[in-house]
């Protein structure tokens, strides 16, 4: 059974919404929410309790995650995971390693990417393989010589996949680090 942890605190949800997270799940297994969907909970939220949608979210999350309806990193279209990096080269460079495949290729051997999307410096969404998981990375200038990476794998098909997959973008990650801060290839 999955321990329930929030991401928001009793505190910060009575201050914003009236009530704890104790009150909200005794009112929503009241109302029945274990039998209605992640929408159907959403929307009662925001329509009978006046709460403003982002609220009515995280509370459903929350709700969802403490009844077992939801593991973390589970979403209605699959599981994702996520990794960054803080990595001391110029948000360009950074981008240029992730966006071009063949500097992609030296960080990230073997994995067919199709490019959707690409602002850069900022963002890149791709889809991976046959297209039933998508990428999406962000990049973030910290400076004249210092970025961050933001990865978000989506569409996984289960939590045992996610598992794994988070365990090896994290390896990936740290590989174009060492790669781009020595100025050397490395798979």
């Amino acid at each position: 059974m999955t321990v329930f942890e929030p991401t928001l605190s009793s505190e910060k949800l009575l201050e914003a919404t009236g009530r704890n997270w104790e009150d909200w799940l005794e009112l929503l297994d009241q109302a029945g929410a274990a039998k209605r969907t992640h929408t159907e909970i959403a929307r009662w939220l925001t329509d009978e309790q006046g709460l403003p949608g982002w609220w009515a979210q995280s509370i459903t999350v929350g709700y969802e995650r403490a009844r077992g309806l939801r593991e973390p990193g589970q979403r209605a279209d699959g599981w994702s995971v996520t990794a960054s990096k803080t990595i001391g080269v110029p948000v360009e460079k950074l981008f240029e390693a992730v966006e071009r495949e063949s500097k992609r290729q030296q960080w990230l051997p073997d994995v067919e990417l199709h490019l959707r999307t690409a602002t850069a410096p900022v963002s890149a969404r791709y889809d991976w393989g046959d297209g039933t998981t998508r990428l999406i990375v962000g990049f973030e200038s910290l400076g004249p010589k210092k970025s961050r990476i933001a990865l978000e794998h989506e569409r996984l098909p289960d939590g045992e996949v996610a598992e794994r997959m988070k365990v090896w973008w994290r390896e990936r990650v740290l590989v174009l680090k060492e790669q781009l801060e020595s100025g050397l290839p490395r798979a």
